[in-house]
C-alpha cells in the first residue's frame, strides 16, 4: 500500500495530478493532458487506416438504454446516477435549513434522465440499431469518452472519472475476433514503441455478488475477456491498461443489432484505460517527459 501512497504524493507533487479532496477524483496538468494526446495519436497511427466511424459521446448517457443495458444486474456497487433538485420553494427552504444544520441535504433529490456513464461503447448499441440493418461487411466505431465507476481508492491507477478510448466492431463471429485478435498484437506493438513491458492474460469483469462469481468463471472459460497488464503501483499485481472483449451476440440480440437476412450481429470492443496508460508511462520513464528515453519521445511525438 506504501508504493501506491508514495506514487500518488508523487504525482500531486509534481502537480501532474491535483488533489481534489476525493479518492480518485483528480485534476491532471497540461503536462499529463500532453502525454494522453499524444498517446491517442498514436492510436490513430495504429487504427486511423481501418476507416472507424468516429463519435464522440457526453459523460452522461440516456437512463432508459441504461436500464435495458442489464448494467445494475452486473454491476449495481459501480454505477453512478445524476440526480437533481425537483421541488418549490418550500422544498429549497427545508433543503436549505438542513444545510445549516449539517443535516442530508440530498435526500429529496430525485432521479433524472442521465445516468453517468460506465463504459464508453454504452451509448453506441442502441444508435447504432437505431440506423436499421448492419452492411454486410459489418461496422466499426471509434469512441473516447469520460466514463464513472464508484470505487474510491488511494491507488492513482483506480479513478473513479477517468478516460477511456474504443474501437467497437460489430459482424460476423470471425469478423469481430480476427478485429480483437489483431488489436492485441497491435496493443503489444504499440507498448512496445513507448517502452513498456506488457503480458496479456484472461480476464473477467467485477460482477457483483455469489451469481457474479459464476459470471466471471464462465466469461474466464469462453476466453471472453482479455487484458494488457502493466505494472504500475505493484510488480505482483500489473494493472489493466487496455482490455479486448468479445460479446458473442448478447449486445446484438439485446439491441436488434441485426443484418438484412434478420440474423444477430457480433459484437467486439478493444479498450484503452488513457489514464492508466499515462500513468504507467511516467512510472517507469519517470515524471518529467523532457526526461524520457529519446525513442519513447520519438514515438509519442515525433
Amino acid at each position: 500500500m506504501d508504493m501506491q501512497t508514495s506514487f500518488l504524493d508523487r504525482l500531486f507533487e509534481s502537480g501532474l495530478l491535483i488533489d481534489t479532496g476525493v479518492d480518485g477524483l483528480y485534476g491532471r496538468s497540461g503536462q499529463f493532458e500532453d502525454v494522453i494526446s499524444a498517446f491517442e495519436r498514436l492510436i490513430d497511427k495504429f487504427g486511423g487506416a481501418d476507416g472507424a466511424e468516429a463519435i464522440r459521446f457526453p459523460p452522461g448517457m440516456n437512463r432508459a438504454f441504461f436500464e435495458k443495458s442489464g448494467y445494475m444486474k452486473s454491476f449495481p456497487q459501480l454505477a453512478g446516477t445524476v440526480h437533481s433538485f425537483c421541488g418549490n420553494e418550500l422544498d429549497h427552504m427545508s433543503l436549505l435549513k438542513c444545510m445549516e444544520v449539517g443535516e442530508d441535504w440530498t435526500k429529496d433529490q430525485e432521479a433524472t434522465d442521465i445516468v453517468l456513464t460506465p463504459a464508453a461503447c454504452y451509448p453506441l448499441y442502441p444508435t447504432v440499431a437505431k440506423r436499421g440493418h448492419l452492411p454486410e461487411s459489418g461496422a466499426l466505431f471509434d469512441l473516447q469518452s469520460y466514463c464513472f465507476r464508484h470505487e474510491p481508492s488511494k491507488d492513482p491507477t483506480r479513478q473513479q472519472l477517468f478516460r477511456m478510448r474504443e474501437y467497437v466492431c460489430m459482424g460476423t463471429d470471425k469478423h469481430v475476433t480476427d478485429f480483437r485478435q489483431s488489436w492485441m498484437d497491435r496493443g503489444i506493438e504499440m507498448m512496445k514503441a513507448v517502452g513498456l513491458e506488457v503480458t496479456i492474460d484472461v480476464a473477467n469483469d467485477p460482477f457483483f455478488g455469489r451469481a457474479g462469481k459464476m459470471l466471471a468463471n464462465n466469461q474466464r472459460d469462453q476466453n471472453l475477456k482479455f487484458e494488457l497488464l502493466i505494472p504500475i503501483t505493484s510488480p505482483a499485481n500489473p494493472t489493466a491498461c487496455m482490455s479486448f472483449n468479445y460479446h458473442q451476440d448478447a449486445f446484438g440480440a439485446k439491441w436488434g443489432l441485426n443484418f438484412e437476412d434478420g440474423s444477430v450481429a457480433h459484437t467486439a470492443c478493444v479498450g484503452f484505460g488513457l489514464e492508466r496508460i499515462a500513468l504507467a508511462l511516467f512510472h517507469h520513464h519517470g515524471l518529467d517527459t523532457k526526461e524520457w528515453p529519446e525513442s519513447v519521445r520519438r514515438a509519442l511525438w515525433g
